[in-house]
């Protein structure tokens, strides 16, 4: 038993995989909570197709993946910010229009080339084998400063998300805040691009914190609970995919719903 699990990891390329695929499911799952807890499920799948134009000009123009989606994400998600600022449009219609306007000019330019299906295929699905040290340090670059801005700002973050009009109250920076955690979002999406793709991006931020959702309704406990599930879903995922020769970043996913389904059953037995 302990060498079925311990013999893929003999490989760099398993090594570099499991580091990349545990920080990414971490992450995803701590920035996954405020994405529950405020009914933003549908923004993690819009910033992650929303990339597809900065990573199809960044292509075109011969420049940095990473770069071109960081920009397009962030883009988006300031966009949806100034959009529903005043309140006149709702967060979901925003998120809509530009998730359809981006995902529409990416496709559109991403068609006018005539070898992208094969080498932004790992933009669509993933490649986490394909891990360097490069991009394993990049990786940890943008996870620190994601945590750690999470940490510094987990007090207002925790009243936002629970009651904004307490955050009013006390005279918090509501609107700096809500473009803070967006930003940050947006981040996250790119990071896991690597990982599990734009197709799958989403399920890692919304599948571990709705899993520790059904668990604790504390923040700090279910960021705890959903990081622990994020990273065992990596592992298992990456086992999954050598064993069975299946995509990685799919396998951790269904590892993820697995477990989603498996704490939902119990919860409802115990009903």
């Amino acid at each position: 038993m302990l060498s079925f699990l311990i013999e893929p990891f003999t490989y760099g390329f398993m090594q570099r995989g499991l580091a990349a695929g545990v920080i990414v499911g971490i992450l995803c799952a701590i920035m996954g909570t405020y994405v529950v807890l405020r009914g933003m499920a549908f923004l993690g799948d819009a910033l992650a197709h929303a990339i597809m134009p900065g990573v199809a000009i960044s292509y075109i123009l011969g420049g940095n993946l990473l770069i071109g989606a960081v920009i397009a994400a962030i883009a988006v998600a300031l966009g949806i910010g100034v959009i529903t600022k005043q309140g006149t449009i709702k967060e979901d219609t925003a998120i809509g229009i530009l998730f359809a306007s981006a995902l529409s000019l990416g496709i559109a330019l991403i068609s006018s080339m005539k070898t992208y299906a094969v080498d932004l295929s790992h933009i669509m699905f993933g490649n986490i084998l394909g891990v360097t040290v490069a991009d394993l340090i990049i990786t940890i670059f943008f996870a620190v400063i994601i945590l750690g801005t999470v940490l510094l700002l987990f007090r207002p973050l925790l009243v936002l998300s629970f009651d904004p009009i307490l955050a009013k109250t006390l005279r918090l920076p509501t609107e700096l805040l809500n473009y803070v955690l967006l930003i940050l979002l947006a981040l996250t999406v790119v990071i896991s691009l690597q990982t599990v793709g734009i197709g799958l991006a989403a399920a890692m931020l919304v599948t571990p914190a709705g899993t520790a959702y059904l668990l604790t309704r504390r923040l700090s406990t279910m960021m705890i609970v959903s990081a622990f599930i994020g990273a065992v879903s990596a592992f298992i995922g990456l086992l999954l995919s050598y064993y069975l020769n299946i995509v990685s970043g799919s396998a951790i996913v269904l590892t993820a719903t697995f477990f989603f389904f498996v704490i939902y059953l119990i919860k409802k037995g115990n009903r």
